[in-house]
């Protein structure tokens, strides 16, 4: 019994030890915390009521706009333009103008879907207005794309260096709000294994790239002037934001974990 008890002491969790030895402090915070719910869900108060039904109402437009104009379209439609705005590549004008509300309905479908299955689902009803208002903002996106395919067809020919930079600016823009009101969950915001691993490195990473999502949106509706140039203002900031923000948490999360140790 000696024996034990001195084992005991020596590992330092006998109830009756006079100096324990501990192991080097962890970071104390857990990776994910469930917040309060706000009342109006994080966005819009009774406004936010109107996403959803706005969200029906861009979807069966498009839909409808799509079936009443092909018997008038072209049997190719424009698919793809280089950067000078000129068309580069078509279609047959089924799959043409077919492509696109599959692709509204799919990610509508998938985006409302996630917070279900998400095991952080209660952090969703937070910012669930500026959530709901995102799945919006990417319907009217895709709406705007397939309008511009329709006229093209038509004869009306709108350059994608003008229509392009404008529509991505406001996406990223609507962004740059999401995340600055996004809790920690698996499948929305800037999840890295940083974010992931600290409460406070998602509140400060996510913080900052609103910030910067939302001047790399500015920056993209500049590209409505650049002519040729207007793809440099699309990729080069939001390509300039990812990185960064990355590294960002990254050096917040060594910064942190260094704090709690030597703390």
């Amino acid at each position: 019994m000696q024996f034990v008890e001195r084992f005991r002491q020596h590992l330092g969790w006998c109830p009756n030890a006079c100096t324990l030895r501990t192991a080097p402090p962890a970071i104390t915070a857990p990776p994910f915390t469930v917040h309060p719910v706000e009342p109006d869900g994080g966005a819009g108060g009774p406004g936010r009521r109107l996403i959803r039904p706005a969200i029906i109402l861009v979807l069966v437009l498009t839909a409808a706009m799509s079936i009443l104009i092909y018997p008038v379209m072209p049997d190719l439609v424009a698919s793809h333009w280089n950067t000078a705005g000129d068309v580069n590549g078509t279609m047959p004008k089924f799959l043409g103008l077919i492509l696109i509300p599959i692709l509204m309905y799919g990610f509508s479908a998938l985006l409302l879907i996630l917070p279900r299955i998400d095991p952080l689902r209660d952090n969703y009803r937070k910012f669930q207005g500026y959530y709901d208002g995102f799945i919006l903002v990417f319907a009217v996106f895709l709406f705007i794309i397939q309008l511009q395919i329709i006229l093209w067809g038509l004869g009306i020919h709108i350059s994608p260096n003008v229509t392009m930079p404008a529509i991505l600016g406001i996406l990223f823009i609507y962004t740059g709000f999401l995340l600055e009101h996004a809790e920690p969950n698996w499948f929305v915001g800037i999840r890295t294994p940083w974010t992931l691993s600290s409460t406070s490195v998602w509140r400060k990473t996510h913080q900052k790239g609103a910030t910067l999502f939302k001047l790399a949106g500015a920056v993209s509706m500049i590209g409505v002037f650049a002519g040729i140039f207007a793809w440099l203002f699309i990729l080069i900031p939001v390509i300039a934001v990812a990185g960064y923000t990355v590294l960002y948490s990254y050096i917040e999360f060594r910064k942190e974990r260094t704090a709690v140790i030597t703390g």
